[in-house]
């Protein structure tokens, strides 16, 4: 024992030698006793992560000493081609196409899109007549388009700034204009701040990421739009989903989340509640009251989408906040749409100053993208002012509402999914009862486990047979509805299909005719209209049942 003792003494005088050594010149690097700490503290509160480190740091430098790549020096696996036979290769190769080919149905539809001549507006010109038609299918509630003073103050604008802001807004993009439509959309909504978007649609896209991150919870709609949906998807939160419009569903969900939390001892969260003022799908509204008490009693933020309710309902035009006599205050993010309400672009964000500053450096739209020109900004603020000082504009626009909604309601053939103060109308085919089923087709499930494979069997094949009929009566109801749009085209009327993105959306919605009715044209011309599409409707509908 002494003697092999005696042998590897050397040995462990070397390795001490070497080790003190080690740990003096590593005590000379700088930050070496920052990493000293962290290792110690790591160790302390999980040996296990040590371990995992330092296998981590030696395969780190493995793959740093060895060759860069895995090839084959002796070349005994790959084939040898002459240049010849790479050319042939080359002449041979078919690249995949980017697209699928468009089917009968969808290129119907692109050569159906009727062309306007010139301003569009409440009685645009069709290149394929020459005539004009009743516009029931822009987003032109307030007959801001094509207004003439708004016009004016554009061209003014255009002379002074030019067109493009060639910049995004935190770099040189920002323009005094730009700040001061977003001094009156916050005036006129009556909160603290609000930040302008130069595009629509990324709007709430770009909000919702903003403020909810990996870990956070989302509770929203089933039907929210699309723009939603994919603000959602980029966020990487939880999300659950309520039924639509049924704020008794969302309560039922905010506490089963409650429930869930303390069951598993999960410390908060951050948590939001988003959904829509008129719904984009089907022109339902939300009830803002009740919203804000379950926001409120659950302690949840609001990320409330006005896109179509801003500048279409309220006295003034302000939404839901507004109709429901609600302080915009209490909305924790109130998003609306400057190209639907304002008839300009882009849309906004208003809210408290902290929620606004936060999205000026965490926004992605903001950030990355250009301002929008500086005579869009100045429309947009003129158009407030217009919505400020003339109230009777929604008078009129409701008196047409009301006025399209006494017509349509009493067509047997159609259901009305909207609520009869919203200027967005949705048309639907009445369901025979066997039918029912096709609203809102969700995606089939996977099956539950069966006692034997034939009943397995069955069951897959009932659910093909659903799929394949809710296909076919889905095409069928596009066909009619579209049958529909281009005959009252014909009469000089102009209403549309909603359009919708297939396989894409969450909820797949159903086919509808949207129609989107105008302070701008009068209770008359609105009343022919309709009757006109009444007339139609019933034709059509009632040849293909």
């Amino acid at each position: 024992m002494n003697t092999t003792s005696a042998t590897l003494a050397p040995v462990f005088t070397f390795l001490e030698h070497a080790l003190t050594t080690a740990q003096t010149t590593f005590d000379k690097l700088p930050g070496s006793a920052v990493i000293q700490r962290y290792v110690k503290s790591s160790h302390q509160n999980d040996p296990g992560r040590t371990l995992l480190e330092l296998i981590l740091v030696i395969f780190a430098i493995r793959t740093l000493l060895q060759s860069r790549t895995r090839a084959d020096r002796n070349g005994k696996h790959f084939i040898q081609f002459s240049e010849k036979e790479v050319d042939e290769l080359v002449d041979e190769w078919i690249p995949e196409p980017l697209g699928h080919a468009l089917t009968a149905t969808e290129e119907s539809d692109l050569a159906s899109v009727p062309v306007i001549a010139g301003p569009n507006g409440p009685k645009p010109k069709l290149v394929s007549t020459g005539k004009n038609a009743i516009n029931l299918s822009s987003y032109n509630f307030t007959g801001l388009s094509g207004n003439e003073h708004i016009k004016q103050r554009a061209i003014d604008t255009l002379r002074k700034y030019g067109l493009g802001s060639c910049g995004p807004p935190g770099f040189y993009g920002t323009l005094d204009v730009h700040m001061d439509l977003e001094n009156d959309i916050a005036d006129f909504l009556g909160t603290e701040a609000a930040i302008l978007y130069s595009q629509g649609f990324s709007t709430i896209s770009s909000v919702i990421p903003a403020f909810c991150k990996r870990g956070d919870i989302i509770v929203a709609d089933r039907a929210v739009n699309f723009a939603i949906q994919k603000g959602i998807q980029i966020s990487r939160s939880t999300i659950r989903w309520f039924d639509h419009n049924d704020l008794n569903s969302l309560e039922e969900v905010l506490v089963s989340i409650e429930k869930e939390r303390k069951k598993r001892r999960a410390p908060m969260t951050r948590r939001f509640i988003v959904t829509e003022g008129i719904f984009q799908k089907d022109g339902a509204m939300v009830d803002l009251p009740k919203l804000i008490e379950l926001k409120y009693k659950y302690k949840y933020r609001l990320i409330l989408d006005e896109s179509y309710s801003f500048g279409s309902v309220g006295r003034t035009g302000r939404g839901l906040t507004e109709l429901y006599n609600v302080p915009a205050s209490k909305v924790d993010m109130l998003l609306g749409s400057c190209a639907i309400g304002l008839a300009s672009a882009g849309g906004f964000c208003a809210g408290s100053r902290t929620v606004v500053d936060h999205q000026r450096i965490n926004g992605p739209s903001f950030v990355f993208s250009a301002s929008m020109p500086a005579l869009l900004a100045v429309s947009a603020s003129e158009g407030i002012n217009i919505l400020r000082n003339t109230p009777s504009i929604f008078e009129t626009l409701q008196d047409n509402v009301r006025a399209a909604r006494a017509i349509l309601d009493r067509v047997e053939c159609i259901t009305i999914p909207s609520h009869p103060a919203s200027p967005i109308i949705h048309i639907y085919v009445r369901q025979q009862q066997q039918q029912q089923y096709l609203q809102y087709p969700a995606p089939i499930s996977a099956s539950s486990s069966h006692t034997s494979t034939s009943s397995s069997a069955k069951h897959h094949h009932s659910h093909h047979a659903k799929d394949a009929v809710r296909e076919s009566e889905y095409e069928l109801e596009e066909r009619m509805l579209q049958e529909v749009v281009e005959e009252t085209l014909a009469h000089g009327v102009l209403v549309t299909r909603a359009k919708k993105l297939r396989g894409q959306e969450i909820v797949e919605p159903r086919p509808s005719i949207r129609l989107a009715l105008t302070s701008a044209l009068s209770k008359k011309e609105t009343e022919k209209a309709v009757n006109v599409l009444k007339t139609v409707l019933v034709k059509v509908l009632n040849k293909r049942r």
